[in-house]
């Protein structure tokens, strides 16, 4: 009887949950970071046409925010079960090392064109397993073993750090085969492949939380676990799906920069994991897990870009700019959170009111 109605107040707290996060939908959130972005191009447009008005700038504009953009994927998977991977930058050094150490000892100079792209699809693959070894690992002391996640990732990230450093005794891994490098800095139907890859994981990840249970058991995990349990739900396999396709998606981010910058080294992007928070966050993931959405994070990325593109602009015209620049990002964190605080505490009351009134 008593699992009975867990199971009943489960389904309910899921489709609570699940419904205004699992889409695409505005919510207020989502249309307050809409009508920013167009505030800032706007602005941008009007002060600096000259500057960012041009193709070379959007075009760098995207081939710089795709990297952040699938680590924030990865890092938003897992602060909606409620956990956080902060070992998801040391997941994506280590695969492009692997990656790149294979094609580059593998490959010679006048090998023929099919070899080549063998070599290279092989390095590809042998990225994507490291990723998803990291990620079972992390899954596995996560879910199975019970360590806290903020505890577990950040062991993990000191271990695949170290073991990067070791692989390569702190030397770069560069002179990766020209096949490769079209992931980076080529073009497909005029936008650049870093953006596609990301555009495609966006695709997927939202396809996988808005149409499959997977995404059903993630959003209800993260809300109520206890209520995920009593309904039936393998809270633990869940928790190892999430961080085995966090660490995918780390792979996926490694491979893409060793094919844009011809390089992999053990500490690249270190300050990309607050940078994959504050992207999260902006886009309306919830700290706690169980609320998020895959719009959200796009808008997130694509309005901290354009601000850290104008300041980047501001920094060749005035003095004293990388001051305002600071000050500016935290008061649009500051900004941001307030609102969406407001937004989630007025909702509740509006909705009492309207059922209040009915009776």
């Amino acid at each position: 009887m008593l699992k009975g109605e867990a199971r009943k107040r489960g389904t309910r707290a899921t489709r609570s949950v699940s419904s205004p996060t699992g889409s695409l939908g505005l919510d207020p959130h989502a249309l307050f970071l809409l009508v920013l972005v167009g505030i800032l191009f706007v602005l941008m447009s009007l002060t600096m046409p000259q500057q960012f008005l041009t193709v070379a700038n959007l075009e760098s504009m995207a081939f710089q925010m795709s990297e952040i953009g699938i680590l924030t994927v990865a890092m938003a998977l897992a602060m909606l079960i409620g956990g956080i991977d902060l070992s998801v930058t040391a997941i994506a050094n280590l695969s492009s090392i692997t990656a790149g150490l294979v094609m580059v000892h593998l490959t010679k100079p006048g090998d023929p064109s099919p070899l080549v792209l063998s070599i290279v699809v092989l390095g590809i693959v042998v990225a994507i397993t490291v990723g998803l070894l990291c990620g079972l690992m992390n899954g596995l002391l996560v879910g199975r073993v019970g360590v806290p996640a903020i505890l577990a990732t950040l062991g993990t990230l000191t271990l695949y750090t170290g073991l990067a450093f070791g692989i390569t005794k702190g030397r770069p891994v560069h002179g990766v085969p020209n096949p490769v490098l079209f992931l980076g800095i080529g073009k497909f139907l005029g936008i650049p492949m870093p953006l596609v890859v990301f555009l495609v994981v966006l695709a997927f990840v939202s396809i996988a939380l808005n149409h499959t249970p997977y995404g059903f058991r993630v959003y209800l995990l993260g809300s109520n676990p206890t209520a995920a349990r009593f309904c039936g739900i393998d809270n633990p396999g869940i928790i190892l799906r999430t961080h085995l396709i966090a660490g995918l998606l780390s792979a996926i981010t490694g491979i893409v920069t060793l094919a844009r910058i011809n390089s992999a080294h053990a500490d690249y992007g270190s300050s990309y994991i607050l940078t994959t928070i504050l992207v999260a966050v902006l886009g309306g993931v919830a700290v706690t897990g169980g609320s998020g959405r895959v719009g959200g994070i796009a808008l997130a990325l694509v309005t901290l870009q354009m601000l850290s593109t104008g300041f980047n602009m501001l920094l060749l015209r005035f003095s004293g700019s990388n001051f305002f620049r600071d000050f500016a990002w935290g008061f649009l964190l500051l900004f941001v959170m307030v609102f969406s605080r407001i937004s989630q505490q007025s909702a509740p009351r509006m909705w009492w009111r309207r059922i209040l009134s009915r009776h």
